[in-house]
């Protein structure tokens, strides 16, 4: 049987650029496999399949902008798609976005299922900044559970199943990794997953009412606020500014409450003078702040063509701290080389191994282990001047 894979929710995100296939026609792949690699202004995710089987047909190409709900390839089922849940075929079929959805349920005996945290990527210990559902929610599959917060991004974690939560067995703070529970759910039986539904339209109307009459918000700042795509969905439904809110939550992030307070009339959190004040320090120029005179560039024209290419949130940000770097930092540039014959014999050997681990196993981890051994041999390469000019600060640690 034939089955069309599909983009899951991937949050707040729209057009997003295809950087990577990782299949190709013919292919046998598993549950949670990589199948694609987008990348956002924010951020790069591997989207992984949702059933095992062959790939029959691909229907995105490198390149391509994608959104939830685009069909990536076309797989012929293998009929393994619950070997991971035990008690997969007797569950009801929900809506065909659960498809998609990733979350891992483990089956218990007494019929409740164990929802965790999925594959993430590459991140481990992240987190968890909001829980969106409480103990006795009814929740459709898609729904929210929790917003996870790395380094680099926020992401929301779906459930895969309708149904009525019974345990939350995590809290805001904790950190979590591919594998941890999340909560218990009761999952919906086929006659009473029509009544969440209708419950909850009356609900999304009211909501949507006020933005009728909302004023515009600037799009820009609206997308730099520090807040969860939830809240910034709740935002557009109460036709709330969230550049007009300062958050109560860690690290000033705005909370589904605080928006919902601004919503209904209330101003114990809005910011208003300090949020006037913020556009003025990034009028400031990159070289400004280092100590040395800002270097304009040239009317580059004057000796050829040239074209001007507009770099995304993430280049913007690697920019700046890169020309710092660059007129700081002495560059230094060191060409050798090296027979790397047996070391790829090597990787090679254990890639299967390491795909079955669920990771690739790249000649990057070689460098790194080639690198630290450097560092402990020659550790002034590991060593920083210190402010006063008269000491050398040797660090015992290595961050590559």
């Amino acid at each position: 049987m034939s089955i069309e894979i599909h983009v899951p929710d991937i949050g707040n995100f729209s057009n997003v650029e295809v950087i990577e296939v990782l299949v190709n026609v013919g292919d046998t792949v598993a549950i949670d496999d990589s199948l694609i690699t987008l990348e956002s202004d924010k951020a790069a995710m591997e989207i992984p399949a949702p059933r095992g089987g062959v790939v029959k047909e691909i229907k995105i190409a490198v390149g391509d902008k994608v959104s939830e709900g685009t069909l990536i390839l076309v797989l012929e089922d293998a009929g393994e798609a619950s070997v991971n849940v035990a008690s997969a075929p007797a569950q009801p079929k929900v809506s065909s976005g659960a498809a998609a959805a990733v979350p891992v349920t483990v089956a218990t005996p007494t019929g409740l299922e164990e929802i965790c945290v999925p594959d993430i990527g590459n991140f481990h210990d992240v987190d968890v900044i909001e829980v969106l559902v409480r103990v006795g929610d009814v929740i459709d599959a898609e729904t929210s559970l929790i917003t996870l917060e790395s380094d680099k991004a926020a992401m929301e974690i779906p459930s895969p199943k309708a149904g009525v939560v019974k345990q939350l067995k995590i809290a805001v703070g904790d950190k979590v990794s591919e594998g941890s529970l999340i909560l218990v759910l009761e999952v919906a039986g086929a006659p009473s997953e029509a009544a969440p539904v209708n419950a909850v339209a009356p609900v999304a109307s009211a909501l949507m009412t006020p933005a009728a009459s909302a004023p515009a918000v600037d799009a820009e700042s609206f997308r730099r606020a520090h807040a969860s795509p939830s809240v910034r969905r709740i935002a557009r439904e109460l036709g709330v500014d969230l550049t007009t809110v300062a958050g109560s939550g860690s690290h000033g992030r705005i909370t589904e409450a605080d928006v919902r307070n601004v919503g209904k009339g209330g101003n114990a959190v809005v910011a208003q003078a300090p949020a006037a004040a913020k556009p003025a320090p990034a009028a400031a120029p990159a070289g400004s702040s280092m100590g040395i005179p800002l270097i304009t560039q040239p009317d580059w024209t004057q000796f050829g063509a040239i074209e001007t290419i507009p770099m995304s949130r993430i280049g913007k940000l690697s920019a700046k701290h890169l020309h710092r770097a660059w007129l700081n930092v002495p560059q230094v540039t060191h060409f050798d080389e090296a027979d790397i014959t047996e070391l790829e014999a090597y990787r090679n050997s254990l890639k299967d191994k390491a795909k079955a681990m669920g990771f690739n196993f790249t000649p990057l981890v070689f460098m790194l282990k080639a690198v630290v051994a450097g560092l402990k041999e020659y550790p002034k390469f590991n060593s920083a001047l210190a402010d006063d000019g008269e000491n050398l600060i040797q660090r015992k640690f290595y961050n590559v």
